[in-house]
């Protein structure tokens, strides 16, 4: 089966509200996190910034899994801006520069239509190659907050996870009531008008994968944690037949007990894969640190995983890569070359 990664880029203003995403330093640096996640897996270190992106607490990306797999099973990757402050500075495709607003304020995607428009289109002309199964990854600080909004506007009571091991769950639910006093609804208000979910409370990347999965019609892989429940969601309620699609995440999206992902999976009626990941013996305490619930998913890393091993690799070759990946990065950045 030829496959085909997509990395879909997102920018949501949600995301420099202080504490509600550690997918950056700080949260104004969360706004260069996804070209910055891009354009390492193309090279050393990302071009834009001279470090790699990591969490407050200094872990890296989840992006460092993405590119040991892609090292191992050598899949193609496709990168798409659906909506970012910067473009990466790699090869990709350009769907908008439209981030998402702050749906606090006002409604998150007003340039939705133009988006989904555009995806389609993508998705139509990969209809059109050998390419059978499209994997879809996603880079999206504070992502999870605007999946868990959408999936509450749609009737779900669902609670999307985070890449630290407290999940600012309070957080994250006042600022999704505030959006929803803004919208004048209530939790499941909005449960026959998906589109309007969307465009109230939505992120670009989301408004992309929904595009590129309704142009491309044979197997699509969600790649990613909660966002792609969101996704998934929004496609059931446009009457998309969900069998050819599957989420592919990682087991510590599914272990993390403050969210609901096996849950509202299966009240959404999607299939599901878990990477058995574990870089608990890893000699780098930013690795380690991942059992702990640090990071958990992202830029399509159990999907790329999965790539691996359906090309004959296991999770301990990936693992094994990932170290190698990490044990480079820390050399240049000894060497005074930061990473």
């Amino acid at each position: 089966m030829k496959s085909l990664f997509l990395l879909v880029l997102g920018n949501t203003e949600i995301s420099t509200v202080p504490g509600i995403s550690v997918a950056g330093a700080t949260p104004e640096l969360t706004k260069l996190t996804p070209p910055a996640d891009a354009e390492y897996l193309f090279h050393e270190k990302p071009l834009i910034i001279d470090a790699i992106p990591v969490t407050p607490e200094g872990h890296p990306t989840p992006a460092i899994i993405t590119k040991a797999a892609r090292e191992l099973a050598g899949f193609p990757i496709l990168v798409v801006r659906g909506g970012t402050y910067l473009a990466p500075l790699v090869p990709h495709v350009h769907i908008s520069d439209s981030i998402g607003r702050d749906f606090r304020r006002g409604p998150a995607l007003p340039e939705f239509e133009d988006i989904l428009k555009r995806a389609r289109l993508l998705g139509e002309e990969l209809n059109k190659t050998p390419v059978e199964e499209l994997v879809i990854g996603e880079s999206t600080p504070g992502g999870t907050t605007t999946a868990q909004a959408v999936l509450w506007a749609l009737g779900y009571d669902a609670k999307t996870s985070s890449a630290s091991p407290e999940n600012p769950q309070s957080l994250k639910e006042k600022v999704i009531g505030e959006g929803f006093k803004r919208a004048g609804i209530e939790r499941g208000g909005l449960k026959n008008s998906p589109l309007e979910a969307l465009r109230q409370f939505g992120d670009p990347m989301m408004a992309t994968v929904i595009g590129v999965s309704l142009g491309f019609r044979k197997k699509v892989v969600l790649a990613g944690g909660t966002q792609m429940l969101a996704v998934s969601a929004i496609l059931k309620a446009l009457g998309e037949d969900l069998s050819r699609f599957m989420i592919a995440t990682t087991r510590w999206v599914v272990k993390d007990r403050s969210a609901t992902f096996l849950e509202t999976a299966k009240e959404i009626g999607v299939a599901t894969y878990a990477a058995d990941l574990d870089f608990s013996k890893s000699e780098f305490k930013g690795l380690r640190d991942y059992e702990r619930g640090y990071v958990k998913e992202g830029v399509g890393a159990g999907g790329a995983t999965w790539l691996a091993l359906k090309a004959g690799f296991s999770p301990e070759d990936v693992r094994e890569k990932v170290e190698e990946l990490y044990r480079r990065l820390m050399e240049m950045k000894a060497s005074g070359d930061h990473p």
